[in-house]
């Protein structure tokens, strides 16, 4: 009676991971998107973290300081974020001295940075722009606008209800 053969087994991880064959998701757009945001964010993910921000709250401040006195429930929708997930968000920038929320009438609180969150905020868009070059040299800086171009028409043809919200 013949042994079966054993199959070569790799050596490693990274041996395998080589030998791995990913068929039609190659030329699948909605996959090289996704692997594409997964690897740029995780960068920038890693960089913000250095500050104790997130890409979303990193955004958050963003919006606050570009339209001081929003509300949290606008600023949600704008980023696409789920209104019961936002309210943490602002709660976690407040209890950092980031944000505070100052009463716009008796129903609504708006959203305005403090001089602790103007302060991060440019730390931040410093690592954003290091993000930014990243990109623009992977890309060799030609395609930057025909890219931003393209991405914002991909999200303009797809509809605010089946767009998933972070966080």
């Amino acid at each position: 009676m013949k042994t079966p053969a054993i199959a070569r087994q790799p050596k490693s991880i990274g041996e395998e991971t080589s030998r791995a064959d990913l068929g039609l998701l190659e030329r699948s757009l909605g996959y090289l998107l996704k692997r594409t945001e997964l690897a740029v964010t995780g960068d920038f993910r890693r960089r913000l973290a250095t500050l104790g921000l997130r890409p979303t709250t990193f955004t958050i401040l963003a919006v606050v300081d570009q339209t001081p006195g929003l509300s949290q429930s606008v600023i949600a929708d704008k980023m696409g974020v789920l209104r019961t997930n936002i309210v943490a968000l602002v709660d976690e920038l407040q209890t950092a001295g980031w944000i505070e929320r100052v009463r716009a009438n008796r129903k609504a609180y708006g959203l305005h940075l403090t001089e602790a969150g103007r302060v991060i905020l440019r730390e931040a868009f410093v690592l954003h722009d290091v993000n930014e070059r990243r990109i623009a040299q992977s890309i060799n800086g030609v395609g930057r606008d025909v890219l931003a171009a393209t991405l914002h028409g991909i999200l303009a043809g797809f509809s605010r209800d089946v767009v998933d919200r972070a966080e």
